[in-house]
């Protein structure tokens, strides 16, 4: 971990990394900008942060993904690997062990994973954002406590804003928190929190004042806090390999000393974390959608039908090459958005709301067009093709759904042009 780490700062290639990921990389179309765009524009790490986890997604994560899925296995020794290659805090600090790469660098990573399991890089995502969270907003007694295991990934991490009745009115939330000496006591429940009952580490936002934003702070509970239990494993359509519960909250005792960031401020961090966990989830749509076009490539030039291949066919060509630009120019939008965040860009909570509509859309669309493409046997869960479908849909919901990202972007247009 801490060799890789070296060279992720350092910015060297690794002639290693580079020559067990070659020929990965060849036997996709590497050459073909047009089929497999991911290293365009690269710097020689990134470079190989994207040959290093395309390996490690082809090796570990696509063989394994369709039984994760179909026997809902959360791969906690897979999780625990990447963490040791240090994917555990990627933009989190180095002091408390974290790899400090960018965001970025973390989106050009959770993509190319993404090539192999979207399900389990999209829990991997969400660990990642409670580890920003609190090293971002934590004191320094929170970050040194709580950071390096979850770098380590001994402990995982949920995020919790969502209520059974506030979803993307994330602000009329209900889960109330008393101050009661030393501690304060949550009564409440937070619905569909991926990681809920395996994960260590739960942000839990709660009111401690007003109605509104302002009076909603940010809670940092452990599993074994008293009053905290978890609902029903959920049955889903896909993301299978991740557990989803409800996290609920019955006189639970919380010491004061965690709340994060400060009482009356868990709305605002919570936004702060939700703008790079679009930026993520949006790079696993990406990854989903390079796999797609993958398979309905490879499958288009073999599949035969009226004594020809499928890919002979100029409607079946046009097809590809949509999917194709469609793919690519979400690629950039969210790179794009990643870069201004990374600079704090006043814009980027609009930008990162526009590269998730878009891109979440578009590559969901890419990943259905490649299952029409397969006809028949993309039906089949004999088949790759229809998980990624499965597994990408949900990414036009949550981190705000896309009706709630057109919201952001119109808010921000028309607040700015009004001088709000």
């Amino acid at each position: 971990m801490f060799a890789l780490r070296t060279l992720f700062r350092g910015r060297q290639a690794s002639l290693l990394g580079s020559t067990l990921a070659r020929g990965f990389s060849e036997s996709v179309g590497a050459t073909s900008a047009a089929f497999d765009g991911a290293g365009i524009g690269l710097n020689e790490s990134q470079q190989t942060f994207l040959e290093m986890c395309r390996t490690f997604a082809q090796k570990e994560l696509l063989p394994n993904m369709q039984e994760w899925d179909q026997k809902e296995i959360f791969p906690v020794e897979t999780l625990r690997s990447l963490a040791g290659m240090g994917f555990g805090a990627i933009y989190a600090r180095e002091d408390v062990g974290g790899t400090g790469l960018t965001r970025e660098d973390a989106s050009i990573i959770f993509e190319a994973l993404s090539e192999g399991c979207v399900a389990t890089t999209a829990y991997l995502s969400i660990h990642n954002m409670v580890a920003w969270m609190i090293d971002s907003f934590g004191t320094e007694e929170q970050r040194k406590h709580y950071v390096p295991s979850l770098a380590a990934m001994e402990r995982f991490g949920s995020y919790c804003l969502t209520e059974p009745n506030s979803g993307s009115d994330s602000a009329s939330l209900r889960t109330k928190a008393v101050k009661k000496g030393d501690s304060y006591v949550l009564n409440g429940s937070k619905a569909f929190i991926s990681g809920a009952g395996v994960s260590d580490v739960y942000l839990v936002m709660a009111r401690t004042g007003d109605q509104g934003p302002k009076g909603i702070s940010c809670f940092i509970i452990d599993k074994n806090a008293p009053g905290l239990s978890f609902g029903k494993k959920e049955a889903k359509l896909g993301w299978n390999c991740q557990p989803t519960r409800m996290v609920i909250m019955e006189d639970c005792v919380v010491p004061a000393s965690n709340v994060l960031g400060g009482e009356g401020k868990g709305f605002g961090i919570a936004m702060k974390g939700l703008n790079g966990g679009r930026i993520n989830i949006a790079s696993c749509s990406l990854g989903g959608a390079q796999a797609c076009l993958r398979l309905a490539v490879d499958h288009t030039t073999v599949r035969q039908q009226f004594g020809k291949p499928l890919a002979s066919n100029q409607a079946v060509q046009f097809k590809l090459a949509e999917m194709a630009s469609a793919l690519n120019a979400s690629r950039q939008a969210v790179r794009f958005a990643a870069r201004q965040l990374d600079l704090g860009h006043s814009g980027s909570p609009a930008l990162c709301a526009m590269a998730k509509l878009f891109a979440t859309d578009t590559c969901f669309n890419v990943c259905n067009d490649a299952l029409q493409l397969h006809g028949g046997y993309g039906y089949l869960k004999d088949y790759k093709v229809q998980q990624y479908v499965r597994d990408v849909r949900v990414h036009q919901i949550l981190e705000g759904t896309s009706e709630v990202m057109k919201m952001i972007i119109s808010r921000d247009m028309l607040g700015r042009l009004a001088g709000k």
